[in-house]
């Protein structure tokens, strides 16, 4: 099954960084190959974490697919993870993580496994998210320089 990992240090908060993933409905703004972007359903759990169910449609060129996952947003352990509930997809796993450093800034883990149900969907796409991925994390720290400003190392 296909899976990236990056961790990077960034020069904002981990609440920043937190928030700016959390954030979904802004996603068609800057990730790549998110094209839109629904809310379904949003609750918060007795414990505090928040919950949304979201629909995101991904497109490059001819191909664009709609998938459903649920985003659970846990504030105090600050930790993204992301349910896939149905689409195109027979699997995919997705974790944030947000850790406080020193000089004021963070590091934000990233992860996601997936697999196509369709393997010929997988041929067409699967190169190209590899792709997406690698620029993915990048796209999440550039947004942060613009929507909190970029601060001297």
């Amino acid at each position: 099954m296909p899976q990236f990992t990056d961790r990077r240090r960034v020069r904002h908060s981990a609440d920043q960084m937190f928030n700016l993933v959390a954030d979904v409905e802004r996603y068609p703004q800057f990730v790549p190959l998110c094209k839109a972007l629904t809310i379904r359903e949003r609750s918060t759990k007795p414990d505090g974490r928040e919950v949304i169910v979201a629909d995101m449609t991904v497109s490059f060129k001819l191909v664009r697919e709609q998938f459903t996952s649920r985003v659970t947003l846990d504030r105090t352990a600050r930790v993204i993870t992301v349910e896939y509930l149905r689409g195109p997809f027979s699997r995919l796993d997705n974790r944030w993580t947000f850790m406080p450093i020193a000089d004021g800034g963070s590091e934000v883990g990233f992860f996601i496994a997936y697999e196509f149900k369709s393997r010929m969907l997988a041929m067409l796409m699967g190169a190209m998210f590899d792709a997406a991925f690698q620029r993915f994390a990048a796209a999440f720290e550039k947004r942060a320089d613009q929507v909190y400003r970029k601060r001297p190392i």
